[in-house]
């Protein structure tokens, strides 16, 4: 006997016909194409950069400051000019958004999967179970994200694997709550109750039925909270509590250019500056047509 029941609305009405509805959207469609241009250049940063710009020996001083668009002491030209080490911002860009994508995508997964785990815990086995989770919840999203995360920097230290881990510690609240609500909603639903007649166990019910139906509201979630992943990794580099100096980091170049805004070096950090603000933008662009096509309140009429 067949023991898998599905609800029949389990998955949002928007999911079939998902890509013509995605492109009727021309800027959303932009936005994604922008942000996949912007991937694929973070991705192949070692190959597209005209330097490692973090490798010393690859480095001249002689280059240092120079403008956008100016030849280097060997006749190389720099499209958008260095900072004080010699460094080419166009390549120190690439690599710093590689390093802001691993950040915000990684500590958004993990973020996701323990949010998920606790969110669903609590709107399943309800009680004191929901109680203690949700206070602890409510306690972590009661203090700014910049706080806690300052906090916990400050007692680890610098380094990529502690800006996930803080990222982590930040995120994860969002997508319990996201869980819990939407798990408590499927919770009352006939096709759960249907499973549970048949006998079905509970670490079964939950990853076969109840999981799949939670997703789509997450990973709309999740799509904004990469965008505040990486805004808060380039945050805590600007303030010197992210990266070393010898890691790359939108931030640390935003930093590194920001005393020698006065004297007229705009382009050190405006260039990183921009593309920062360009990949948060194009995230949140798509994450709002993706939060628009999950919402089963909302009626597509094929125009916006």
């Amino acid at each position: 006997m067949n023991d898998t029941v599905h609800d029949p609305s389990a998955l949002p009405a928007t999911l079939p016909g998902f890509a013509p509805r995605f492109a009727r959207d021309s800027v959303a469609l932009a936005a994604l194409a922008m942000l996949a241009l912007l991937i694929l250049a973070a991705i192949f940063a070692p190959w597209i950069a005209p330097q490692n710009p973090y490798d010393l020996a690859q480095l001249d001083l002689m280059d240092s400051k120079l403008a956008p668009g100016a030849a280097g002491a060997d006749g190389r030209h720099f499209l958008l000019g260095t900072d004080e080490q010699g460094r080419d911002i166009f390549s120190a860009i690439l690599y710093g958004m590689r390093t802001s994508l691993i950040a915000g995508s990684v500590s958004t997964v993990l973020a996701l999967i323990i949010g998920l785990f606790f969110g669903l815990c609590a709107a399943w086995f309800r009680g004191w179970v929901d109680a203690i989770i949700m206070r602890v919840a409510d306690l972590q999203l009661s203090f700014p994200s910049i706080l806690i995360a300052l906090v916990l920097l400050a007692a680890l230290g610098q380094g990529l694997d502690k800006i996930i881990f803080a990222l982590v510690a930040v995120q994860w609240a969002y997508y319990a709550r996201t869980a819990r609500a939407a798990g408590m909603a499927e919770r009352e639903k006939d096709y759960l109750s249907a499973a549970i007649a048949l006998g079905l166990k509970t670490p079964r019910i939950i990853f076969r039925h109840l999981l799949p139906n939670c997703l789509p509201p997450l990973m709309v979630v999740a799509t904004v909270q990469i965008a505040a992943a990486i805004s808060l990794e380039a945050t805590l580099s600007f303030l010197g509590l992210g990266l070393p100096i010898t890691e790359p980091s939108l931030g640390l170049l935003i930093a590194n250019g920001y005393a020698h805004l006065l004297s007229g070096k705009y382009w050190i950090s405006f260039f990183p500056g921009l593309t920062l603000l360009v990949l948060i933008v194009c995230i949140n662009l798509v994450a709002d047509r993706l939060r628009d096509l999950f919402d089963p309140r909302r009626t597509d009429t094929g125009s916006n």
